[in-house]
């Protein structure tokens, strides 16, 4: 297909998601996105946010996320010159989607650890020594609903998994974390298998030394447990219990630390476009899973 048929079509059918594209054309993603961003009658425009992902088979460890793939399929608006009315409509349109599908996993992830709670025998003496934060996607308002295999069961799950860390104080005894550590896996395993949701909660448990032996920031398992300690926001459970871990953070540098490597990722991926661009033919699958996306698009929680 030609740069000509590709803009026919966006002269037909007017502004599409990248992945709305490929349906149209049937190419193969990284010659579409390639062909359109050589197009000088193509316009690009990008909903959503970039934002520091932790990756152990990086350098350094540090690039952004979304991937080139997944940024040009979910979150990029293709159009041409002469459409840019029609660009800005729909772009605020998607825009409000994604905030909603946010929005709604938010509330779903709340709920949820509600529910789980509420089924605990002495609820009221355990929740003042935890508190649980929700970090990933939800934070950044960057959610989606784009089907994928969760890790263990390889069910396809709705898109963006809830992030969830619980934070639970020293002295909690023994027995009452591992009433929480079950009532939540049990919410987790329904949210899974059941047909009207099909959410992954991807979640940890750990107390305060757990929590201070990672802000060392001294392994890839502690730099990315300190980046969603930085990241998370307060989910459900004690507010005190929530300051208490965010002034931690700050007191050991971790925003400093991550705003270093946030602008590493920026750069290497100012070279991965300019890379991309300046190749012919396909891609060698080295090059796809280095430059243009990644095995995975998620990240563990440590």
């Amino acid at each position: 297909m030609t740069d000509g048929d590709i803009i026919h079509i966006l002269e037909e059918a007017g502004p599409l998601t990248g992945a709305e594209l490929v349906d149209r054309t049937r190419m193969e993603v990284y010659a579409l996105w390639h062909a359109c961003k050589r197009s000088p009658a193509v316009r690009f425009e990008i909903i959503g946010k970039r934002f520091l992902r932790l990756d152990r088979v990086v350098q350094g460890y540090a690039r952004l996320s979304p991937s080139i793939r997944r940024e040009f399929l979910t979150y990029t608006l293709v159009g041409l010159e002469s459409q840019t009315e029609e660009i800005s409509r729909k772009s605020q349109t998607l825009r409000e989607d994604i905030r909603r599908i946010s929005r709604d996993k938010l509330t779903l992830a709340r709920e949820s650890i509600a529910a789980a709670v509420a089924t605990l025998p002495g609820k009221e003496a355990i929740l003042p020594a935890v508190c649980c934060i929700i970090a990933g996607d939800i934070t950044y308002e960057m959610s989606h609903l784009v089907p994928r295999p969760e890790k263990s069961t390889g069910e396809l799950v709705r898109g963006s998994d809830l992030d969830i860390i619980v934070i639970v104080e020293n002295d909690l005894p023994v027995e009452a974390a591992r009433m929480l550590d079950k009532a939540i896996y049990k919410k987790k395993h329904y949210l899974l298998v059941h047909p009207d949701y099909r959410e992954e909660i991807d979640y940890i448990l750990k107390d305060f030394n757990r929590v201070m032996e990672q802000l060392r920031f001294d392994t890839f398992e502690s730099m990315v447990a300190c980046k969603i300690l930085d990241e998370g926001e307060f989910l459900y459970g004690s507010s005190s219990v929530f300051e208490a871990v965010k002034r931690l953070v700050a007191e050991h540098g971790i925003r400093e630390r991550l705003r270093e490597m946030e602008t590493q990722a920026i750069n290497s991926r100012c070279q991965a476009e300019t890379r991309l661009l300046e190749l012919e033919g396909d891609l060698s699958e080295s090059e796809a899973y280095h430059l243009f996306y990644t095995r995975e698009e998620g990240e563990e929680i440590y």
